[in-house]
């Protein structure tokens, strides 16, 4: 971490980060550990996660537009986490909390079903090879952790500058019984995710950015 990064920490770093007991791995979540919420943000809300926020530059300025919301963050890298503190604590964002370790893990473990107004999940690691694509975040698997959670109504948003990764995600889940492919196909740019860094390079390397929006079925 630079001087920033750890003076960030050091500062805010009880104010945004929610420590949850880790289990076998550093990355991981104990059998048993819960959190409640509403407690946590000291009001009630409806919840919205983003798994793998990085350096917040989607997430500040999205939970800034939605104030009435309650956003948990995963991210698992302790410097990209401490960016993302520095931004919430300089642009004085109270409705955004994170969470060290797996995201995926969390979403399964850390909320009730049927508790969540959306997901977002914005260029989760493609793993190229074919033989690494079990380890694609986005499955049928995920899916029905992701719509479990949901409430009736509620959207999954996902964007990948990959297109192998996209129609991945399509495959995975256009057909799930409790997702419905809101736009029957790709679904426009959504207008409040702002353009990141790192979605500037893939649109300067010539790569298309894919958006989908599924919603949980009643």
């Amino acid at each position: 971490m630079n001087d920033s990064q750890r003076t960030a920490l050091e500062r805010h770093g009880s104010e945004f980060i929610v420590d949850v007991p880790t289990g076998e791995l550093e990355t991981s979540i104990a059998d048993g550990a819960s959190v409640d919420w509403t407690a946590t943000f000291g009001r009630k809300g409806e919840l919205i996660v983003e798994i793998g926020s990085g350096t917040g530059d989607s997430l500040v300025p999205m939970a800034v537009g939605r104030p009435e919301a309650n956003v948990v963050a995963f991210e698992v890298f302790e410097r990209a986490v401490a960016s993302t503190v520095g931004r919430l604590a300089r642009d004085q964002v109270g409705n955004v909390r994170l969470v060290m370790a797996d995201g995926a893990q969390g979403l399964r473990q850390l909320f009730a079903d049927g508790s969540l107004a959306e997901v977002w999940t914005f260029f989760a690691d493609p793993w190229h090879k074919a033989r690494h694509h079990k380890r694609r975040l986005v499955s049928r698997g995920f899916g029905d952790v992701v719509a479990a959670k949901l409430r009736p109504g509620g959207c999954w948003r996902l964007a990948t500058d990959w297109e192998d990764y996209a129609l991945w995600m399509r495959e995975q889940l256009d057909d799930h019984p409790l997702l419905r492919n809101v736009h029957d196909g790709w679904a426009p740019r959504l207008a409040e995710r702002p353009v990141t860094k790192y979605e500037a390079r893939g649109l300067a390397a010539g790569r298309q950015v894919f958006d989908l929006t599924y919603e949980r079925r009643p």
